[in-house]
């Protein structure tokens, strides 16, 4: 950052200024899901409690399913981090702004600004805490003092599904002498936008290499 742009932050002796995207869930999602569905695939809702249930419905089984490992694969190593964010009207906004280690960050989106934030590992509560909320406005007033004029605010609460590694690895299940292909592709923890496409590309291939053991046993393949 320049002279004149750190003069903004008086409290701080150095920045970074940079060009970058941001992704909103809320808009992406659904237009992912529209993009599978014009190329054929199809969405199905349900719950699996286990995941035999699959067996003979499906030939391979893509698992992504986050924390959901734990009780799914008995993966104890996949945790939770979870994040508390408080969403405001803040049309005058238009840079992000991110403080330190990044516990702290202002990030403006399309119909409202994101401020945050909180990274709380092992913490299963899903509902938002009311002086965490506090303590997020004030921090991020601190930097960017036009905040203090929002009126209203919408808490948000997620659970990141972490793990010393991304699982992603293919393996072949065994049970009473049948057998279940499984992709896994979980434990991006925060970044799962940043890295979902490399990853669904690499897991992709995993399915691709159990392809041919597949077609020696059935005609027609259902993922």
């Amino acid at each position: 950052m320049t002279d004149s742009e750190l003069k903004k932050f008086p409290y701080h002796v150095f920045g970074q200024s940079f060009t970058t995207l941001k992704c909103q869930a809320s808009l992406y999602l659904p237009w992912m899901e529209k993009k599978i569905k014009q190329k054929g695939g199809k969405i199905l809702t349900g719950k699996i409690d286990n995941v035999w249930d699959l067996h003979g419905k499906y030939d391979v089984v893509v698992n992504c399913t986050g924390l959901g490992s734990r009780d799914l694969f008995d993966d104890l190593l996949v945790y939770p981090i979870r994040g508390q964010v408080v969403q405001v009207s803040a049309p005058w906004l238009t840079h992000f702004i991110r403080d330190g280690d990044g516990s702290t960050y202002i990030y403006p989106g399309i119909n409202s600004t994101t401020l945050g934030g909180t990274r709380d590992k092992d913490d299963w509560r899903m509902s938002p805490d009311g002086q965490t909320s506090k303590q997020i406005l004030d921090r991020c007033c601190a930097i960017e003092p036009s905040l203090q004029s929002v009126k209203g605010f919408h808490e948000k609460v997620g659970l990141r599904p972490a793990r010393a590694a991304v699982r992603l690895e293919k393996v072949i299940l065994v049970k009473n002498g049948q057998h279940l292909p499984v992709v896994h592709n979980y434990g991006h923890g925060g970044g799962g936008f940043s890295v979902h496409i490399g990853t669904a590309k690499a897991a992709t291939r995993l399915v691709e290499e159990l392809i041919p053991s597949l077609k020696a046993t059935c005609t027609k393949s259902k993922l």
